[in-house]
């Protein structure tokens, strides 16, 4: 994740969270779990999100990619879209996540794709689709997110965090 300084934001929404004083590279990132799996956005927008992430460190104990750091990376993606949809004044809570694994896979980066499946002023669902190095699908997966506002500080708080 060092290298998020080459994620591709719409500049409105660059513009929207620089005049707020807010790190939008640290706010849209995968976070501490993402960084230790390997998670890199690539691409960041309401309306698509792209990340990547090492099969190897993400494995079950058979050498297989691991269903929970697929899931891992479904939610960091749907939820940087959801964040995204919902602009500075929401906050995007996971409230369901489902995913279905299609095939394993044993080496290489997967690459998620998050796509809106609905935008509502108070919940947003993506669909995230991984692949693997071959452009197999791996796993589908769905996310809702509840969009909230904004608390009194916790926009500071975001401007702070690690």
């Amino acid at each position: 994740m060092g290298e998020q300084q080459h994620v591709k934001f719409p500049q409105e929404v660059i513009d929207e969270y620089a005049a707020l004083g807010i790190d939008i590279l640290a706010l849209f990132s995968a976070g501490h779990l993402g960084t230790r799996m390997g998670v890199e956005i690539v691409e960041a927008s309401a309306d698509r999100v792209v990340g990547t992430m090492p099969v190897e460190g993400n494995t079950q104990p058979y050498g297989l990619l691991h269903g929970g750091a697929s899931a891992v990376l479904a939610e960091t993606l749907g939820s940087v879209g959801s964040m995204l949809h919902g602009g500075s004044t929401k906050i995007a809570v996971g409230v369901d996540l489902n995913c279905t694994h299609h095939r394993g896979a044993r080496s290489g980066l997967v690459t998620g794709v998050a796509t809106p499946v609905h935008r509502g002023r108070s919940t947003a669902t993506y669909e995230i689709v991984i692949s693997d190095a071959e452009g197999r699908r791996v796993c589908t997966a769905r996310l809702t997110c509840l969009l909230r506002d904004v608390r009194a500080g916790e926009a500071a708080e975001a401007r702070t965090r690690d």
